[in-house]
């Protein structure tokens, strides 16, 4: 079975000239490739919260979740020596936002699905053998938005896998699922080398990286 948790770094936006968007847009997915590896996964989000963030008795507020912003490097460099061992690929799009067509620009939906589907063809689904695939997105569209990413990735990943393989799309709030904080580090991670040239992060999990491309 195939775990993948899907989340992004940066914005859609393409207004330069009155607004400051992002320079770049990141789109990053986890991938596991069994139940095993899946839990350890799970397991290492949760120790990290509890032992790095958690661990004071005086605590008025509890933190819910892992960020890749406001994380100390302290504590990514903790939870990266919890998942160094674990089975897992990262595979990730940037987009170069300056040099997306003008009329792309406009269907921000389309361009998102565009880049999950481009990620999502990096993944190796084939030579798994898995009797499943189970794609986690952090929950950040509207209805319309998540009825038409559903029919589309479901349609491109349906036609590389066999029939009986079924596809499960899931829609969550990033604290309710661990696989998703995961990744969000590890795009958070990604992002920052494109937008701000910082590679502080990515140089510790990079050897876990499969696929690191810029489009556009």
């Amino acid at each position: 079975m195939w775990y993948l948790y899907l989340d992004e770094s940066g914005d859609l936006g393409f207004d330069f000239v009155n607004k400051k968007p992002s320079k770049f847009f990141t789109i990053t997915i986890l991938a596991v490739s069994c139940h095993d590896a899946n839990r350890q996964l799970i397991k290492a989000v949760k120790t990290t919260l509890r032992r790095k963030l958690n661990n004071s008795k005086h605590q008025k507020r509890m933190c819910q979740e892992l960020k890749g912003t406001g994380t100390t490097m302290e504590v990514k460099r903790y939870f990266y020596q919890k998942v160094a061992d674990i089975k897992f690929g990262i595979y990730s799009l940037t987009l170069n936002k300056k040099k997306v067509y003008e009329r792309l620009s406009k269907n921000k939906p389309r361009v998102y699905n565009y880049i999950a589907r481009k990620v999502l063809n990096k993944i190796p689904l084939e030579k798994n053998g898995g009797d499943r695939i189970e794609l986690i997105i952090d929950k950040s569209m509207a209805k319309p938005e998540i009825e038409e990413f559903n029919s589309y990735i479901r349609r491109e990943l349906e036609s590389r896998l066999p029939l009986n393989v079924p596809v499960d799309i899931y829609h969550w709030l990033s604290h309710e699922n661990y696989g998703l904080q995961a990744v969000d580090l590890f795009c958070w991670g990604i992002f920052q080398k494109y937008e701000k040239k910082n590679t502080e992060w990515y140089e510790i999990f990079k050897r876990k990286v499969r696929s690191d491309e810029q489009f556009l």
